[in-house]
């Protein structure tokens, strides 16, 4: 599995022949959206910074659009949807989504403003072992509700998403600071499969967006 980073909330998941792209950003966003085509295209939140499905419907992909709460099986893909809050922007539903795929278990958390999400979300998963979270405050989580949310789920890689142009300022610099990982350099991509989860327990990873 590859994950990369696309600015914003935007995440690219790519294992085989198989493309996810999560909260895409669209043409009429502030930040500049990246195309490619998408086997399955997830939106959590109706905002133009997270749904730019247009912009992943490239390259003859047949493409299936999950953008709210249910349980959809695509493509030997398991999802669960989980309705949330959040103030950014003027939408105020925001979804959570659990994906599994190649014996890992991803969580999605989107836009997320509610610092009492539960845990309860990941009940029939036997780990979280990536989340990709919001951090940036300003209608989704503070670098420190980040932290705390992060801990709770206890996840053992933590990908910090929603910060570059959309959030305070230095709230990546705050986040890793909660962690005390300062020290984390931002890496172009991350490649991971289920054995290197061994061992891992709230890693951060910054990924180059």
């Amino acid at each position: 599995m590859i994950i990369t980073h696309h600015k914003g909330e935007f995440i690219r998941i790519s294992f085989g022949d198989m493309t996810l792209a999560f909260n895409p950003i669209s043409k009429q966003s502030h930040i500049a959206p990246t195309r490619f085509g998408a086997d399955i295209a997830f939106v959590s939140y109706n905002h133009p910074d997270c749904n730019g499905i247009s912009e992943v419907s490239r390259d003859g992909k047949e493409q299936f659009v999950v953008d709210g709460p249910g349980e959809y099986e695509i493509k030997g893909v398991f999802v669960k949807g989980f309705a949330s809050k959040s103030t950014y922007g003027d939408a105020s539903i925001n979804t959570i989504y659990t994906v599994r795929l190649e014996d890992m278990n991803i969580l999605f958390l989107g836009a997320l403003g509610d610092v009492k999400a539960s845990a309860t979300i990941t009940e029939d998963m036997d780990s979280v072992d990536i989340v990709c979270i919001p951090i940036g405050g300003e209608g989704v989580l503070e670098p420190s509700q980040a932290h705390s949310l992060a801990v709770a789920f206890e996840a053992k890689v933590v990908i910090p998403i929603h910060y570059d142009g959309m959030g305070a300022k230095d709230s990546l610099k705050h986040f890793l600071k909660e962690w005390g990982a300062e020290d984390v350099k931002p890496i172009e991509k991350l490649t991971i499969k289920r054995k290197d989860l061994e061992g891992k327990n709230g890693e951060v990873v910054v990924l180059k967006s």
